[in-house]
């Protein structure tokens, strides 16, 4: 008899800038995964919460260097957490942290397993993306054959197949910052939220630092298109001949209106309901569904089929969900997802999204839940829905319901 996933507690680390000055470049990713593990055990009250975890399933986009070689284990053993069971690596390119949640959910709901923590880590500034490559970087007939394109050229296709031009996508932006600096000013972010120190216990972070109120439309209208080069490399003629109705490609994304790389952890704990009691835990919400969807991969557009077929999963409808969030990766498929899902402006992305707090790749799906999961329980709502676009067609959703 299946059972149900619920969500215990979700937590995160502020998103430091992964270019200089980037406040987290010191702490090592096994480090910063360690000092959220020991937050639970902390927030939860439990010295052997360890003892009661089946697994730690950690995502990441960049599975090398120092966040390589199973860095869930590692970091299980490295925070004295090494009476906890299993450790687990996965890699969906930037879903990598969601799709770890949902796997983790996927695992209680079958029986196997009754408490376990998922989420992602990232730490850009260490571990530069595409660090461990691969054939649809590096081999020719890999990227032609599969059709795929780089993420920067497919949302610059995006903007150019739908008529989003420069300015609408600088507004988009402009959006993102206002109101992750609004959230932030009203604490919104705090219930989440665990400030990440050195090894003296000295606090080296403990907000974002990437939205900017003060950001204007000159401001951004100065920055040059980020991915025109990266175009005139030969994407843009690959797009072009994949889908010959589009007569060019117009490079509108730039720094401004794009997500920053951004260095991050975020993690949940989940557990069936027979835990909870045994561990005197209140459950928070339930995972709903979980869907996955992916369309060709020179699109970045798979959002909006994930997203339908998570509600049908979940036996929901559109207007049943009071809060959205779209991961912000790039500005023109965020508000293509906006328009073809017909979402009110003020029930998606409500405290911001990525292009204003910044995109640590494998943990920006757990940094979404953390956000919407606090603003449901905050507005005493039900439903939120949490999407994300992936590279080679990929998306991946997922519903919450508060309890």
């Amino acid at each position: 008899m299946p059972t149900e996933a619920f969500i215990y507690d979700a937590l995160r680390s502020p998103r430091g800038r992964a270019v200089h000055p980037a406040a987290l470049y010191e702490i090592k990713p096994i480090e910063l995964l360690a000092q959220c593990l020991r937050a639970f055990q902390r927030r939860s009250g439990r010295d052997d919460l360890p003892t009661e975890i089946d697994d730690l399933v950690i995502g990441c986009n960049t599975p090398a260097g120092d966040q390589g070689y199973n860095i869930a284990r590692a970091a299980l053993l490295y925070a004295g957490w090494g009476q906890a069971r299993g450790g687990l690596q996965v890699n969906r390119f930037n879903t990598s942290g969601l799709e770890a949640i949902n796997l983790a959910a996927a695992r209680i709901t079958a029986g196997y397993g009754e408490t376990i923590i998922a989420g992602g880590i990232e730490v850009m500034s260490r571990v530069p993306t595409y660090l461990n490559s691969g054939p649809m970087m590096n081999d020719p007939a890999t990227v032609i054959n599969s059709h795929y394109i780089p993420q920067g050229v497919a949302a610059d296709l995006v903007a150019s197949t739908h008529g989003l031009d420069r300015t609408t996508l600088d507004n988009y932006a402009l959006k993102s910052h206002a109101r992750a600096a609004a959230a932030q000013e009203a604490g919104y972010f705090a219930p989440s939220l665990e400030k990440i120190t050195d090894q003296n216990g000295l606090p080296i972070l403990d907000r974002d630092v990437l939205p900017d109120a003060s950001l204007d439309l000159e401001a951004l209208a100065d920055l040059p298109p980020r991915f025109a080069e990266m175009g005139l490399a030969g994407f843009d003629e690959m797009a072009l001949h994949r889908f010959p109705l589009v007569d060019h490609v117009s490079h509108n994304h730039t720094m401004g209106n794009t997500s920053p790389p951004a260095d991050g952890c975020a993690l949940c704990l989940l557990g069936n309901r027979a835990a909870g009691d045994r561990l005197g835990f209140k459950a928070r919400a339930r995972i709903r569904a979980v869907a996955m969807s992916a369309v060709d991969a020179t699109l970045l557009t798979g959002g909006v089929n994930a997203s339908d077929l998570v509600l049908k999963q979940a036996g929901l409808t559109r207007d049943d969900i009071d809060l959205w969030e779209f991961n912000e990766s790039f500005a023109a498929p965020s508000i293509r997802f906006q328009q073809r899902l017909d979402i009110d402006p003020d029930r998606i992305n409500v405290l911001g999204g990525s292009i204003a707090l910044g995109e640590p790749l494998g943990a920006v799906g757990g940094m979404m839940l953390c956000q919407i999961l606090d603003e449901l329980e905050r507005r005493d709502l039900t439903f939120g829905s949490l999407t994300i676009d992936a590279g080679a067609g990929l998306a991946v959703s997922t519903i919450i319901e508060r309890l």
